[in-house]
């Protein structure tokens, strides 16, 4: 698939992310903002990417929601902690890297999905919190505890992927949200993936250290076909 580095400011930084498209698609086309794990923007992000375009004919950008990759654990957590005390930033950062996204020509701005994984599954449902206009919202392995944003700010309809062997999904997380995306009148579904741990779309997993992640074929795939399926009936 045809790729270019796409940059983007914000309160003075610059962060450089990675746009992808599929040269075959003609006229403005559905684009999708793609925000990577705790570990920052890399090769996950990116073939998530590639795959958008090239299976859905979508615009996809992986942006950089950190402005650095982070070199530990601490840092990766330092990060998540900053940003989540902090909505106004997170919400900003997130606002700038939808405003690339969009400024594409190749891109119709009236239908826009967001999609995270791991903290940027938390960030993809932060940006419907703070009002954002996407149509959909697809979070994976993603934490579901947000800031206080209040989700009656969503409008898209919002689909949570995760897996049921996920250590850091507490039942008690996974019923707060329930509760307040009912209470919200959020359009929402889970998929609950029996078997899969955190982190289960991402190759490498295996190699983080610990039996809490682990890359799991099956719910993989169900998630992503779970996730065409919702931006085809978000974007008709």
């Amino acid at each position: 698939m045809p790729s270019k580095s796409l940059s983007h400011e914000f309160n003075g930084v610059r962060y450089e992310g990675y746009l992808a498209w599929n040269s075959a698609v003609t006229g403005p086309r559905p684009g999708v903002l793609v925000i990577h794990e705790a570990t920052g923007i890399g090769e996950h992000a990116r073939e998530r990417a590639d795959r958008i375009a090239e299976e859905l004919g979508y615009s996809a950008f992986a942006m950089d929601l950190f402005g650095e990759n982070p070199s530990s654990v601490d840092g990766m957590l330092g990060w998540i902690g900053r940003l989540l005390s902090d909505p106004a930033e997170l919400h900003g950062r997130l606002r700038a890297g939808l405003a690339a996204l969009c400024s594409d020509s190749c891109v119709d701005p009236a239908r826009i999905g967001a999609i995270g994984y791991c903290f940027g599954g938390t960030a993809a449902i932060e940006l419907g919190r703070c009002g954002a206009d996407v149509k959909a919202i697809v979070a994976f392995h993603a934490g579901l505890q947000g800031t206080a944003t209040p989700a009656a700010n969503i409008s898209g309809k919002v689909l949570v992927c995760n897996g049921a062997q996920d250590p850091f999904m507490p039942n008690e997380s996974l019923k707060t949200f329930v509760d307040e995306m009912n209470a919200a009148g959020v359009d929402w579904q889970m998929l609950l993936l029996g078997g899969a741990r955190h982190s289960y779309t991402n190759v490498h997993a295996g190699s983080f250290g610990s039996d809490a992640y682990a890359y799991d074929a099956k719910a993989d795939a169900r998630s992503w076909e779970a996730m065409s399926v919702l931006f085809e009936d978000a974007f008709d």
